[in-house]
Parts: structure tokens; sequence; C-alpha cells
């Protein structure tokens, strides 16, 4: 998908729109008041007050029609410098536009664009003329904060996108319906997977019995995958004290995005944003030897974050969420073995789920805003270019991002690229000589003299729940039989002719541990099998007399329309084997 606020013809295109929907918003709604309305990524908005009315996105297409006859007016779009008491008496009677001058800077110079009779206080770039305002399309309303604060009055904001051909924005709308058809918001409700209650708390992810089941599945493959690699399973308390997080430097560096502190018996915990500080105690719990090492702790841990109320996103962005974490203890001399261990780790992982379109970015401070980090320039130095090595030795191919490192060291993101064309970050690896430093975690080295350790922190799945989010929206909901709750559904062509072999052919498929439903319900079969496929079940089996006096079962694979019949002993060896190597 195209970056529209990147594209140097897009931009100015999208923004003289969001002026065009705001001078057809004015003729429809003389009243109206306008804040903002930049260009974003896939298109633009504008947020508007509109007193006590409420728009619905069945009141769209009357504003677009009238956007049309506007921009068929083909009015030129002139830009004037105002000075700032010009401005101020221009839009005296819109206190959106006072405000919005109020807080420029004294040496920056006021604009404002005017379409025939409509001006607009903006920044620019526009095009020549509303006439190259030609495709372009409305696409939903909803409730915006003054200033993004809730203390603040409730604005409408307008979505729209604009393109330079029909054929592009029709493409673009084909992308969006994808979008939405492939949302894990709606893939996770229509499918059982998790739900949320505002009386339990926003962003407090509730997960139902099929996403449980999920979550299990994978926290048993990563797990077992772990201990192969030779990891240490622990577990650790969801909160933690303040002192512990003033040790690790969190409480300075990331308190703003934590839960506030609770206070009982002069003691004051936290809910905990992550688990490096814990498993650093568990570190220093006992003495090491430089045989000891590497010590490779890992925890599937519930996690808490107070993030925005606007920045929240089904189970992609939470304020409880579940991380598959590690923190490797090593020598300096076995970074980058561990290093590779953790990178052939998460290939192994991706090559399981089909993931082939990713890319590695090395992620570096921000030199220019060093207050954003603790520690020194030298620790900093050396840890990036150490990750650098690492990468240019097993030949990764990567691309460096500076200021998207974490506080306390460098780190690398594996960058996957989304059925839809978005970037998720799904697994990290992250150097650090930070936090060893700060809790003074210390081992024996051969000479007999105390060595400090380096820690690697590591997450393959990254959070589960951002995982499951872009595992349901990369498959559509289709998720591969190893990992779907109903793996199975029997259907016999009639409840009493077929029903008893039916439950036999169920009891069988149960006894191999496949998990299976049976649907004997009185429906007509068109019914039944049209609701096997909206619950996206892998193989459902359709059972009618032939297959009752053959002893065989016919079954058909979600999203197809073709049939096979086969014996029951051949269909569970397909199931066994399908599942066995993770078949996509």
């Amino acid at each position: 998908m195209i970056n529209i606020k990147e594209n140097e013809k897009l931009m100015p295109l999208n923004h003289s729109c969001a002026h065009l929907l705001a001078e057809a918003v004015k003729k429809l709604y003389p009243e109206a008041k306008f804040w903002v309305g930049p260009v974003i990524e896939d298109g633009f908005y504008y947020d508007i007050d509109l007193g006590d009315k409420t728009l619905t996105d069945d009141d769209l297409p009357v504003i677009e029609k009238e956007m049309k006859k506007i921009a068929k007016g083909n009015k030129r779009i002139i830009r004037h410098e105002l000075t700032r008491e010009e401005a101020l008496d221009k839009f005296k009677d819109d206190p959106y536009k006072i405000d919005l001058i109020n807080n420029m800077s004294d040496d920056e110079v006021i604009t404002c664009y005017t379409q025939g009779d409509f001006t607009d206080l903006c920044r620019g770039p526009h095009v020549e003329s509303t006439k190259e305002l030609r495709h372009f399309k409305l696409l939903r309303v909803s409730g915006a904060y003054f200033k993004g604060d809730s203390k603040n009055k409730m604005l409408q904001r307008i979505y729209g996108v604009c393109y330079e051909t029909e054929e592009d924005l029709n493409k673009h709308l084909e992308m969006l319906e994808e979008a939405r058809e492939r949302d894990h918001r709606k893939l996770g409700k229509e499918l059982g997977i998790f739900m949320f209650s505002d009386l339990v708390g926003k962003g407090l992810p509730m997960w139902l019995p099929n996403g449980f089941f999920v979550r299990r599945t994978l926290v048993d493959y990563i797990t077992d995958k772990e201990i192969k690699h030779g990891y240490k399973h622990v577990m650790t308390p969801s909160l933690g004290s303040v002192d512990l997080y003033k040790t690790s430097g969190h409480w300075d560096h990331y308190k703003d995005d934590m839960f506030p502190a609770m206070e009982l018996d002069n003691e004051a915990y936290v809910l905990r944003p992550m688990n490096c500080p814990h498993h650093m105690m568990m570190y220093q719990n006992s003495l090491h030897s430089y045989r000891d090492l590497p010590l490779r702790v890992a925890e599937i841990a519930n996690d808490f974050r107070y993030e925005a109320s606007g920045a929240l996103c089904g189970i992609e962005r939470t304020r409880a969420f579940t991380q598959n974490d590690s923190h490797i203890f090593c020598t300096n001399e076995q970074i980058k073995e561990e290093f590779k261990g953790v990178i052939d780790l998460i290939l192994d992982v991706y090559k399981d789920f089909g993931f082939k379109n990713y890319s590695f970015r090395l992620s570096l401070r921000d030199k220019n805003n060093k207050d954003k980090y603790f520690g020194n320039d030298e620790l900093w130095e050396r840890s990036e270019q150490e990750l650098r090595e690492v990468l240019e030795e097993i030949g990764a191919d990567f691309y460096e991002a500076e200021g998207e490192a974490a506080f306390y060291g460098p780190k690398l993101d594996v960058q996957v690229k989304s059925a839809i064309g978005h970037d998720v970050t799904l697994s990290t690896v992250q150097l650090d000589y930070q936090l060893p430093e700060r809790f003074e975690l210390t081992y024996i080295d051969k000479d007999g003299s105390k060595a400090r350790p380096v820690v690697i922190h590591r997450a393959i799945l990254g959070s589960l729940d951002r995982f499951i989010a872009f595992l349901l929206e990369e498959t559509k909901g289709n998720l591969p039989l190893w990992l779907n709750p109903v793996q199975v559904i029997v259907i016999p062509v009639s409840s009493e002719y077929q029903g008893e072999y039916a439950s036999k052919v169920y009891e069988e498929l149960k006894k191999n541990d496949i998990r299976v439903e049976l649907d004997n319900r009185n429906e007509k079969l068109g019914y039944r099998l049209r609701e096997a496929q909206t619950r996206k079940i892998n193989y459902t089996l359709i059972l009618g007399d032939n297959e009752k006096t053959d002893n065989t079962i016919s079954y058909r694979r979600h999203g197809e329309k073709d049939t096979t019949t086969v014996s029951i002993d051949e269909f569970v060896i397909l199931l066994k084997n399908e599942i066995s190597t993770k078949k996509i």
C-alpha cells in the first residue's frame, strides 16, 4: 500500500481534497467550524465541530455529491501570506483556528489557501485547481476529541482518500475492503477468539475458549522449541516494587507508560511493563561461573502498559499482554554465537508459519537525543558495533534505523510484511551492557576474577497477543490445521439415516486426538455446510448413504468445492501427517 503522506503527487492532492471536503461541509452546514485536516498514510481526515449535529456514514454520499459539484467549478487554489493580526482578524469567529494561530511561533509564516469564496488556514502545499480533485472517496466518520484530550469537546472526524486516476482509487478501495475482511478484530469476534468489555476495562482482552486454545497451542509450541535450544523456563510475579524499577532505570525512562504505583504498608508496587528486572534478580540469586554461561532464561510472562486509549487496537495493542520473553546471560566471547542462535530460532519459527516476506532492521540510538537513553557513549557504540558485526558475519540483509533502539541498548527488529502491506515487528533481539551494570551482575572468570556478563533480550513470537492478531490477518482466519481449535466437522446428510454412522466416525476421530465436532442438527445440508465454511473449519466430512455402505468418508477442504472419498484410516493418516509437518 502506498504511503500517501510521503508521496510527492498524492500528498498535495489529498491535502487539497481535505479543503474540498471542508468547503462542502461549510456549504451544507454553515455553522461548521474546523480544527485540523492533515494528510495521513492512507488518505486524509478533517476534524469538524458541527454543534449538535452528529454525522453518520449515511451522510457521506451527500457531502461527496457537494464536493464533486465544487470540484467541477475548476476553482484556482491560491496561497496567501498573512500577518498574525490579519490571521486573527480573518478567523475571529472560529475558536479552533484562533487556537492554531496562537500556538504558532513568532517567526512562523502564516498562510491560508483560497478556492472561490472559501478560505482555510493551512501550511500547504496544494494542487493548482479543484478540477484536479476528481477521483476521491469519503470512507467513514468517527468521533475525535479536540487536541486528542478526553476532557475537551468531541469533534466529528471525516476520513477520505484521493487519487490521480479512477483506476488507482478503485485499487485502493479494493485493498481497504481486503483489509477490512482481514481485520483481526472482525475475525476475532466471528471466530470466538477474544472479546472486550468496557466494564472490565479498555485494552484488557478476554480470551474465549477458541482463543485460549490457540494461545495454549502457541505457548506449548514455542516452549518446546526453546527447551530444545537450551532455554530454562521460569515464572515470576506480574508486579514488582518501585525500587526494582528505579534500580533498572525503567522508573526514570518508562514510568509514563506504566500503570500508577499502588502503595500498601509503606511499600509501593507497580504492574510490570516488562520482565527483564525480575530475570536480573533471578540471575543475582546465585553465584555463577564462566562454565555456567550462557544461561538462557525464558518466560511466558504477563505484562501491563498504560497505552493511551486512542492507541488501543484490538489485541494488536493492549494494556495487558503476554510476552514470549527471554534473557540470555553470556560472556563477551559468546555474544556472536548466541545472537546467531537466536536468529536461527527465529527463522525456524518463520518457516513453520510460512513467513517469507521479512527484513532485518538494526535499531540504533538517536545520537542527537541522548536523554532518551541511559548509559555512556562507550557502551552504546560498543554494543551497536557488536550487533552490526554479527549481522555482517552471518550475511544477514539488514538496514539501519536511528532512534528505534530500546532505552538501554540497540536491537535487531524483524520486520514482517503483512498480507495487506503493513510492516509489523514480530521478533526482537537486543544487546544490553547496561542492566548488568545497574544490577551489578557478575560471574567468576577463568582466572578467578569477577567479570560482568552481557544480556541478550529476545522475543521470538514477541507479544503473543500481537502475534495472534498478525496470524489472523495473514491467514484471513484460516488457521493451519495444527493450530485450529476445530479441525474437522462431521455432517451427515440426514441425521435420521446416517446419524449413527456419523457418530461412529466422530468417535474414531476423537480417539485419534483429532479436534472434531458433530453437526447432526435437523437443518438443511446446505445451511450446515455454509456455517462450517463461515467458521473456517479445515475439513468438512459429508456422510451420505454411499459412505455409510462403503464405510468411507467424503471430505471437503475449507474454501474448496471438490470432495474426496477415502477410508477413515486414510483420512486419519492424512490429518496426522499435516499436523506433524505443520503444513501451511
